[in-house]
């Protein structure tokens, strides 16, 4: 039987590790082809991994030209291009606002909130192009909840929301779909150096855990099956919208903290 991404090329960011990794997997099982970018180096492991399906590519995402190469290796290598997975992330430094560093201010905006907007830039005139498209931003449940001593990460996860909801208006009508997902807390390597309280906080104003619905049976998360969800052709009215997902109360959790 034919996965509900078959035939599609996506581009997913952050792919060397976590909820990026996942994605990537789950895409190609749904029959997807898929350009794994990532600074690090472990996209190489996880193109390795999934086989032909998959190609990796060194991307810093807060780098026009790295951006533009990204997008067209999709194009490049399989001939096509659909899907844009604008994942990268970090958490950057914790400190109040009076002592935050604007070197780290900035660290946090180029690849939570610049890269947003690049990829966005030069994905768009590329699905213009051929009459369609689909983006995914990664934002967070930081974009709309306030976490103190993490200025630079909220102000750019709620950019990353609000960009979303911009292309979503300006591009509807042109066939192009653009969303966001908002994980609440997900065990990755952000996670990981967070306080305990910012990860009981986050899961209580979570809707996704407040309604119990964290994990599907059988998948390795909710993000990656919600993210698929929202890119198969038949979610067409799917634009502009918030999608809340969390994995911390699942036992597969650890599956996307390798990285």
């Amino acid at each position: 039987m034919a996965g509900r991404l078959e035939g599609k090329v996506a581009v997913v960011t952050g792919a060397g590790s976590g909820i990026g990794e996942a994605i990537a997997e789950r895409f190609c099982r749904e029959g997807a082809r898929v350009v794994a970018a990532d600074i690090s180096g472990r996209q190489n492991e996880t193109a390795r991994r999934i086989g032909a399906s998959c190609r990796a590519v060194h991307a810093d995402v807060s780098r026009s030209a790295d951006v533009q190469a990204m997008l067209e290796t999709a194009r490049s290598a399989f001939g096509r291009f659909d899907i844009l997975c604008n994942n990268a992330g970090i958490d950057g430094a914790m400190a109040k606002t009076g002592e935050y560093s604007e070197e780290n201010f900035d660290q946090v905006w180029s690849i939570n909130g610049r890269s947003i907007f690049l990829g966005m830039r030069y994905a768009i005139p590329m699905m213009l192009a051929t009459g369609s498209g689909s983006i995914v931003n990664t934002t967070s449940i930081a974009s709309i909840v306030a976490f103190p001593t993490m200025i630079a990460y909220c102000a750019a996860k709620g950019a990353a929301l609000q960009m979303t909801r911009v292309a979503a208006a300006e591009y509807a009508a042109q066939g192009i779909r653009v969303n966001a997902i908002l994980p609440g807390p997900v065990a990755t390597g952000i996670t990981r150096h967070m306080p305990a309280e910012y990860i009981e906080g986050g899961q209580a104003r979570d809707p996704a855990t407040a309604h119990g619905g964290a994990v599907r049976a059988g998948e390795r998360g909710l993000v990656p099956g919600q993210r698929r969800g929202v890119l198969h052709h038949g979610r067409g009215h799917d634009r502009g919208r918030r999608i809340y997902a969390s994995l911390m109360r699942s036992p597969l959790r650890q599956r996307c903290a390798r990285g």
